[in-house]
């Protein structure tokens, strides 16, 4: 049997409720022929939650999934593609794990990603659209780059802060049309927040979410796949580019970017509550002779790409000169939200930063971190590990830290309190290092890199 198994064997069966009039596939018609209530992203109305029937008698540790969480549109998908861990994120539920452990776990769909080619439910990166006359004046507001460096058909990660400096948000910013934009959101309602800023219609625009939900197609093979599906452009967009186009007679946008510096693409799927289906599974056949696998973001290659998530690394009691993300702050803009307290930041400097680590001892850290482990010098708790994983080209456990910035510098010696399943010792050393640990495939440097010569 082949290591890297296709996906033939689709199941449909038990994400019908046998009770339901309306079969799964009759979805895309339904929405288009009902007096449903318009909305913009519709309610998600197929029977896939809770394992299938199970309900009340569902066995193992429960995931409640109910009508409060949102699934998105291609949670049935995943659960066919063999998920079973989730998280919420967005107010959605997250897929964050496929593989089982007797296949391998993450550690192997790190293979798929590093190896073949990757496709990941990212439908959690709600859509806000800004739309209208002002929507660049009020973009560049609430942003804390140049908004207008942004061009049509282009995408810039940006960042989000409060009138304190914190940062809300790092989204993905994509200019599809000359008067509107859409940020793909980092867990945090954005959304509300920007309806907010403009309550009393300072700006002429409208701010809403749209039903646009995105995959993205992740590692060496992507191009190659892509072109399949979508043709010679792909193959030549560079970071951060931006198309139109159309899969399986769907609208999309398709950007180069993605949550790994692998090569990668995100596909942005327009009326994706009824489109879901056509697009994975083109996706899913194309990608055969690909070995295309669903799996979840690879946190592992995020890490050694230096690349942040927020909720964990950062967050609104982050600032970006504590991150890694200065470079982000023009002060150069006309009033932008947070530009008196980055300033002021600035000019004063900051007191701790977040840093990498490599760690010097103790088994492999083969699972999501489920608390903030404890960073020492000397015996004293001087800091806190953030994010962490087994980098398979490291060969050893990575890290970041939030640090006092005396002790961020690269070579100093520190000690990191692993749980008992990885170490059985009372610490194991580290050492503060310079991120990215592993350098992203050329041409997916990014700005902040290029800029600075470390992604912290």
């Amino acid at each position: 049997m082949s290591a890297f198994p296709n996906h033939s064997n689709r199941i449909h069966a038990p994400f019908q409720a046998s009770n339901s009039p309306v079969k799964n596939t009759d979805i895309a018609s339904m929405y288009d022929n009902s007096r449903l209530k318009p909305r913009k992203v519709p309610i998600q109305l197929r029977n896939t939650g809770d394992g299938g029937d199970g309900g009340l008698n569902g066995k193992g540790s429960r995931l409640l999934i109910d009508t409060r969480i949102r699934k998105g549109p291609f949670f049935h998908l995943s659960q066919e593609a063999g998920a079973w861990c989730y998280q919420i994120y967005n107010k959605t539920y997250h897929p964050r794990a496929y593989l089982s452990p007797e296949e391998g776990g993450p550690n192997m769909e790190y293979k798929y990603l590093t190896e073949h080619v990757t496709m990941w439910n990212v439908a959690v990166e709600r859509q806000i659209q800004v739309i209208g006359p002002d929507a660049t004046k009020f973009v560049d507001y609430v942003i804390t780059r140049r908004a207008e460096l942004c061009k049509v058909d282009k995408c810039k990660y940006v960042i989000l802060c409060n009138s304190q400096g914190g940062v809300l948000n790092d989204p993905i910013l994509l200019r599809p049309y000359e008067n509107e934009w859409w940020f793909s959101l980092a867990d945090s309602d954005i959304g509300m927040y920007l309806q907010g800023v403009n309550h009393d219609g300072r700006w002429d625009c409208e701010i809403n979410e749209i039903d646009v939900a995105p995959v993205q197609i992740q590692g060496p093979k992507a191009p190659a796949l892509m072109k399949d599906v979508f043709g010679e452009r792909v193959t030549k967009m560079k970071y951060y580019d931006m198309i139109h186009a159309e899969i399986a007679g769907c609208p999309c946008v398709i950007s180069a970017s993605g949550f790994s510096t692998e090569l990668g693409y995100e596909i942005y799927l327009q009326d994706a509550t009824k489109n879901a289906e056509k697009m994975w599974n083109t996706m899913l056949d194309a990608g055969l002779k690909h070995n295309l696998k669903v799996i979840a973001p690879g946190h592992h290659r995020r890490i050694e790409a230096g690349i942040l998530s927020y909720g964990a690394d950062l967050d609104i009691e982050v600032n970006p000169f504590e991150c890694g993300q200065g470079w982000q702050v023009d002060l150069t803009k006309d009033a932008f939200i947070g530009k008196d307290a980055l300033a002021k930041i600035k000019k004063e400097g900051v007191t701790h930063k977040l840093a990498g680590l490599r760690m010097h001892g103790g088994e492999p850290i083969t699972w999501y971190v489920a608390d903030f482990y404890h960073v020492l010098h000397e015996g004293e708790l001087v800091g806190y590990v953030t994010s962490a994983w087994y980098s398979p080209t490291q060969e050893a456990n990575i890290a970041f830290a939030m640090l006092p910035v005396e002790l961020a510098a690269l070579g100093t010696e520190l000690e990191v309190a692993l749980p008992k399943l990885y170490s059985d010792s009372p610490t194991v050393k580290a050492t503060v290092e310079k991120t990215p640990f592993r350098k992203p495939a050329v041409g997916n440097e990014g700005t902040g890199l290029k800029l600075t010569g470390s992604k912290l």
